[in-house]
């Protein structure tokens, strides 16, 4: 099995390139919401409702572009609800991702049957093209792994830099997290607590919103109801395995590609092992390395509601 892992590698890490980067996109939009101490718990829900939105809006549309700004549109609004419920009026974080999850799978099963019915028929769009860098994707090895690949994986490597930055250089990341931390000096010191979550939690919504439309647009070019299938709860799960850091949850996240195009590979190989086991793969790994890594360094101010005196 080691050697036709080996002789593989190359296309299993390309793969796990791509299935990485919606969670990178899901977790870079959720630490902007985690960072300013409200919890990104309800990124489920805006994946699905990105997922649908996205492939609608491409459908109709026959631009993949105008699907992303749906994607994100929809996202945006599934976020307000939520700030304004959680940051707005102090309702438990939890129960309001819980009530937004149920209403996304809701929503787009009863819309996605409403515009394309019920039937064998697949409804299918054309998929986001990879783009070649040049000269840098004739690479050998590297190539075709890093530098072949569609426009919203090289986005989400690039956001995740910019996050980094923006925390670590900017004076505007450094109020951000001051509000993360200590909401009430961070008040006294005069910044705009809630207007800074409520920010927080737009940005989310926008850019975990493209994760989704990645899930329907790019990945494939379909939606099928409940497609975000978890990936949300695990983006939020990877977020704290990174222990609240841009550049932790990268590397989550690419672990979790990595056991995903793991299990792909080895069902495709017809490797003698239970189809059950091989899906469990990127659980697993996720799991062993949370119990290695401890609960991670959340915000002091983290899911704490802030009441303005």
């Amino acid at each position: 099995m080691l050697e036709l892992i080996g002789s593989n590698i190359g296309s299993i890490l390309q793969s796990t390139i791509r299935l990485a980067a919606p969670f990178i996109l899901a977790a870079v939009g959720g630490l902007f919401s985690d960072m300013a101490g409200v919890s990104s718990i309800e990124l489920e829900a805006v994946l699905l409702m990105g997922a649908f939105a996205g492939f609608v809006g491409a459908f109709f549309s026959g631009s993949l572009l105008l699907g992303m700004l749906l994607a994100m549109a929809a996202g945006v609004v599934i976020c307000a609800i939520y700030s304004y419920l959680v940051v707005g009026i102090g309702a438990r974080a939890a129960l309001v991702a819980t009530a937004l999850v149920l209403f996304a799978t809701g929503f787009s099963s009863f819309f996605n049957r409403a515009l394309f019915g019920v039937s064998t028929d697949v409804v299918s769009i054309t998929a986001l093209p990879d783009l070649r860098i040049p000269f840098l994707s004739d690479i050998p090895f590297l190539g075709p792994i890093l530098f072949q690949q569609n426009l919203l994986v090289y986005l989400a490597f690039l956001l995740v830099a910019a996050q980094f930055f923006f925390f670590k250089r900017t004076m505007i990341g450094l109020e951000w997290r001051s509000v993360g931390e200590n909401a009430n000096a961070a008040d006294t010191a005069g910044l705009p607590v809630r207007r800074y979550r409520h920010i927080a939690a737009l940005l989310t919504g926008a850019i975990a919103g493209l994760a989704g439309a990645y899930l329907s647009i790019a990945s494939s070019n379909v939606f099928v109801e409940k497609m975000s299938a978890e990936k949300g709860y695990a983006a939020f799960a990877i977020i704290i395995l990174g222990k609240y850091t841009p550049v932790g949850a990268m590397l989550g996240c690419l672990l979790y590609g990595f056991a995903d195009a793991l299990q792909l590979s080895l069902q495709a190989m017809g490797v003698e092992v239970p189809n059950q086991f091989l899906l469990m793969l990127p659980y697993v790994f996720t799991l062993v390395v949370m119990c290695l890594s401890g609960r991670g360094n959340a915000p002091e101010g983290h899911g704490k509601y802030f009441a303005k005196k």
